[in-house]
């Protein structure tokens, strides 16, 4: 084991956990005890140093952190899972299997991102339409991020946006309504201007 790493009571991790130095797991969230809620770490899993994952989260085969990594309570997060260096995902988060979130990524409660989709650095996504606007709390919402879409780096996506499958959002792009399907977005506020199936790169071999 590596050194000055915490663990909470009723973490399940697998014998193959590869866990560096200053890791947290299971710390309790405000208003619950150690070891009131489970954490659950599938198997290959590779944790970095300074990672904090609270208690409540279901983890699957094959995940891995960067450096400096903070997962709150209660997210539930697929196989092959990759979380980059400095990203923040906050609580009651759904992640799909083989995304792929890079470095300084932050993404906010109730967001949904569906399997195999990738974020770029520094992506941020945003669940307050009026922050610190009365009942706030009760209006959140997250991105809804389709199966296999890309969100180009520095990009901003707004509260409840829908990102449709497949579809590329550019760089630095800010997203104010739903993007369609396959489609190619870019600007602020961002706007259709082609088709991911248009491109020769991501033309299937």
């Amino acid at each position: 084991m590596a050194d000055f790493v915490r663990i909470y009571p009723n973490v399940t991790l697998p014998q193959d956990a590869q866990i560096d130095d200053f890791v947290i797991l299971g710390r309790a969230p405000r208003g619950r005890q150690p070891g009131e809620l489970p954490l659950v770490i599938g198997p290959g899993c590779v944790i970095r140093s300074h990672t904090v994952i609270y208690a409540g989260c279901t983890i699957g085969a094959g995940f891995q952190t960067g450096h400096h990594v903070m997962i709150r309570e209660e997210n539930t997060i697929g196989d092959r899972v990759s979380i980059g260096t400095h990203s923040v995902i906050e609580h009651h988060v759904t992640i799909g299997a083989g995304v792929r979130i890079h470095t300084r990524v932050f993404v906010p409660e109730y967001t949904v991102l569906e399997e195999g989709c990738w974020l770029g650095p520094g992506v941020v996504i945003t669940n307050a339409r009026y922050p610190l606007s009365r009942g706030v709390k009760e209006r959140l919402q997250g991105a809804h991020i389709e199966a296999g879409a890309i969100i180009g780096a520095n990009a901003t996506l707004l509260p409840g946006v829908r990102i449709g499958a497949r579809a590329l959002v550019g760089a630095g792009a800010v997203v104010t309504r739903d993007v369609p399907p396959g489609a190619v977005v870019v600007g602020n506020p961002a706007r259709v201007i082609n088709q991911i199936d248009r491109i020769e790169a991501y033309d299937p071999e």
